[in-house]
């Protein structure tokens, strides 16, 4: 039966209310090229998963370029969907000082100097954040920041303030997927509105003060006025989903963050779930995850925590439960693929639809390098092309590959952090 079709842009309207309808099936063109058209038209998803301790390189990297690489020790749980991501190597911010707290610029790419004194952290805009600005409009969440904890953040705003992150996965369930009680439901309405009301306060008196101030108050206020304004667009979305139910899932509420050094593959594997979940609803299209671990590890043969076996000195003892250690997260994340693939997407995996981010910060965490970075990127309609062999000695800027990422999910940019153009192997 032929159905008429619908524009992209009709809204249900009643009562002076209008509300815009997702994207649906009645809406894909048709005809002549439909099928391309359709497929630009459905919705782009990111996901920038941060590991803060690096890989051990010698497990990591292949030493062949191209599809045909010989899969190393740590590629191996990946090699199922070979076809569905690049791993780089010779990819780094450059000029970025030692240290772990080169982290907080991993999705930055900010110049080198805004992170030299671990006091002073200047940041720029984060990937996930000026994604979320483009894709993160129709969805409850335009964002989620997740993992909290450590020296750092992932996420920042446009003027280089630090986005909170939430470091609880039984807290984000709970708001991914929990309706509230009606009691609940009036208690968060009388909470935005009580914000609002708050924050129309502050935003007047700040624009009184603003007048009376120098040029570097007034910079400061701006930063401050300009939280503001993000904290009043927050609101507004609040108050157009507070009433909305939220999706529901076939899986049991989470009940324990797993917060013990010891129980971090728990941990992580929770993350994920929650992170696949998240984009298989809809609930958001952008998801900056940190997958923190320093101490010790379930693990049969670790007997040292995590960040002790990184700083390794080439003692072969602390590298073999390192390895192990490593190795477990990286038969997670092919996990993650895995079900990311299995999961359909208007008649096409999820992984398609999602670009995926997984690396780190550090190159090489037993000498606090932050060169030749472990990077994989999945997904995304990408054309994958095995491993991307960069100078390992002179490093393609990766803000290069957060350019790329941003164009293929259809942000009209060429500039992006520290890049110097746009990476065009994948």
């Amino acid at each position: 039966m032929r159905f008429p079709v619908l524009n992209r842009r009709t809204f249900l309207r009643s009562s002076g209310v209008c509300i815009g309808l997702p994207l649906l099936d009645a809406m894909l063109p048709v005809g002549l090229g439909a099928e391309k058209k359709a497929e630009a038209m459905r919705a782009k998803r990111m996901l920038l998963i941060s590991r803060p301790l690096g890989y051990h390189a010698p497990y990591f990297f292949p030493e062949k370029a191209g599809m045909d690489y010989e899969a190393t020790r740590y590629l191996k749980p990946l090699q199922d969907h070979r076809k569905d991501f690049t791993v780089f190597s010779g990819m780094s911010h450059r000029g970025y000082p030692g240290g772990h707290h080169a982290e907080v610029a991993l999705f930055t790419g900010v110049a080198a100097e805004g992170v030299r004194d671990m006091g002073d952290i200047r940041n720029t805009i984060s990937l996930d954040q000026e994604a979320a600005q483009h894709l993160g409009g129709e969805t409850r969440f335009p964002y989620l920041s997740l993992g909290g904890g450590g020296t750092g953040a992932l996420s920042w705003n446009r003027k280089g303030v630090k986005v909170p992150a939430e470091g609880q996965a039984t807290q984000v369930f709970r708001q991914l997927f929990i309706d509230g009680t009606p009691a609940e439901i009036a208690r968060e309405v009388q909470r935005i509105q009580t914000g609002r009301s708050i924050l129309d306060g502050v935003r007047d008196q700040a624009n009184s003060l603003a007048k009376t101030l120098g040029p570097g108050d007034r910079q400061r206020l701006d930063m401050m006025l300009n939280a503001i304004r993000e904290a009043e667009q927050r609101l507004q979305q609040d108050h157009e989903w507070v009433r909305k139910p939220k999706p529901k899932v076939a899986v049991k509420p989470f009940m324990d963050d797993y917060l013990a050094d010891q129980r971090k593959l728990d941990r992580d594997q929770q993350w994920l779930d929650l992170a696949h979940l998240a984009l298989q609803t809809d609930s958001t299209r952008v998801i900056a995850l940190w997958l923190w671990s320093y101490g010790p590890v379930n693990l049969q043969g670790v007997a040292i925590g995590h960040h002790d076996a990184t700083h390794h000195g080439q003692d072969e003892a602390k590298i073999r439960q390192l390895a192990a250690i490593e190795e477990a997260e990286m038969k997670l994340f092919g996990d993650f693929l895995g079900k990311m693939k299995a999961t359909d997407d208007g008649g096409r995996p999820l992984l398609d639809r999602t670009a995926i981010f997984y690396g780190s910060n550090m190159g090489n965490a037993s000498a606090h390098s932050c060169d030749n970075l472990p990077v994989i990127l999945a997904g995304g309609g990408f054309k994958h092309a095995g491993h991307v062999a960069f100078d390992r000695r002179n490093n393609k800027p990766l803000s290069n590959l957060f350019v790329r990422m941003l164009q293929q999910s259809g942000v009209d940019m060429d500039r992006f952090g520290s890049s110097t153009g746009v990476l065009s192997e994948v």
